[in-house]
């Protein structure tokens, strides 16, 4: 992965926290719900980064 898709899943998981607490401040569930989404997406992708830059670190590639 680049430098790039890391920031953006960075960011995306940031922007879904956002989410997440404005919606419990505001008592609105959805916008809540859809920050926790967020945030599950974005670290479903950095796992998946750290998985390939391991690979990349054992298999030198």
């Amino acid at each position: 992965m680049g430098l790039g898709d890391k920031i953006s899943n960075k960011a995306q998981e940031v922007v879904g926290g956002a989410k997440e607490k404005l919606g419990d401040v505001t008592n609105n569930e959805s916008l809540e719900a859809e920050g926790i989404k967020e945030q599950a997406a974005a670290k479903a992708k950095q796992a998946g980064e750290h998985v390939q830059d391991a690979a990349k670190d054992v298999f030198g590639g």
